[in-house]
């Protein structure tokens, strides 16, 4: 069998990140927390994120999360359990995948071979993951798989990008980033997200973000005008491939022809789901631009013309 590149492991890790995230844009799990006393969105993505690790405080999901604010957790956690339980609120971020890609995808997707066939690769994927080192990851690798081809496929999808997660958090502690400076790193970034998007939501402040970006100054990662430097993006792209080598061992189990074929699949569910309007206007462009466009051969869920 012959192993995916990294950057081919990075792509299909990509666009199954995209289909795991399609819950966060939705009203469903917010609605659900919210009749629960949950109302703030962050409070009900925290919640939904965390439940896997149990009835935790603050700490341990500052660090599992790593690149959010501790004070910003801690202001829903632990208070949060008195409201809703961790097994109830793992049940109700299942019941918003479903309700989404219900919505996104279409009935008749549901159950369709590619539907059918993404869910056997990315669960096959997931055979040679491992669980030390890993806790967000193996907590949620503690759960059952649904029996639902969609469920199956989303759940898959989840444990896979908290599989790079994990990864990823042992690639920039191991460049010593702690995480605002990851965060800001990745937003000066060819590829990252735009700071609005991600600065307010996991808890920094302006002056949080102005202190991270002085650090990375004075290590001769950013520049004056705050954009990272060749040295800045010298290491944002050893970062990326330190992460690659950490996820490896998934993708290389599917094998190239098995990425290839799940991640086309994945990019014809991305692109119907961004149609049916999916994502924030805000990030539409930076997810969508993420899948490689499709042919009408490849997409049977492209509308002809």
């Amino acid at each position: 069998m012959t192993p995916p590149t990294g950057s081919a492991a990075r792509q299909c890790h990509n666009v199954l990140n995209i289909l795991h995230s399609t819950v966060y844009f939705s009203p469903d799990l917010h609605k659900d927390l919210a009749d629960r006393g949950i109302g703030d969105p962050m409070g009900a993505y925290l919640v939904g994120r965390a439940a896997a690790l149990g009835k935790v405080g603050p700490g341990l999901v500052t660090a599992a999360f790593y690149s959010f604010h501790h004070d910003m957790i801690a202001s829903h956690l632990p208070a949060v359990w008195e409201r809703v339980s961790p097994e109830e609120a793992t049940a109700a971020r299942l019941r918003a995948a479903d309700a989404t890609l219900r919505r996104v995808l279409g009935e008749e997707a549901l159950t369709a071979r590619p539907m059918r066939d993404a869910a056997r690769l990315a669960l096959g994927a997931l055979e040679a993951c491992g669980r030390p080192g890993r806790p967000l990851y193996a907590a949620l690798a503690d759960q059952p798989v649904p029996d639902a081809p969609h469920l199956a496929l989303w759940h898959a999808a989840t444990l896979l990008r908290e599989h790079r997660g994990d990864s990823h958090i042992a690639a920039l502690s191991a460049a010593d980033l702690d995480g605002i400076e990851a965060l800001v790193s990745h937003c000066a970034s060819d590829e990252g997200m735009p700071r609005e998007a991600v600065m307010t939501k996991r808890g920094w402040t302006p002056l949080d973000w102005s202190a991270a970006e002085h650090r990375l100054r004075e290590r001769g990662l950013m520049d004056a005008e705050g954009a990272l430097t060749g040295q800045g993006r010298r290491l944002r792209l050893e970062l990326e491939a330190d992460t690659d080598r950490r996820d490896s061992a998934p993708y290389d189990h599917l094998g190239a022809a098995g990425v290839a074929e799940l991640t086309a699949l994945l990019g014809d569910f991305v692109r119907a789901a961004g149609r049916a309007g999916a994502f924030p206007a805000e990030l539409e462009a930076f997810f969508l631009g993420a899948v490689a466009p499709a042919t009408p051969a490849t997409d049977p869920t492209a509308t002809k013309e």
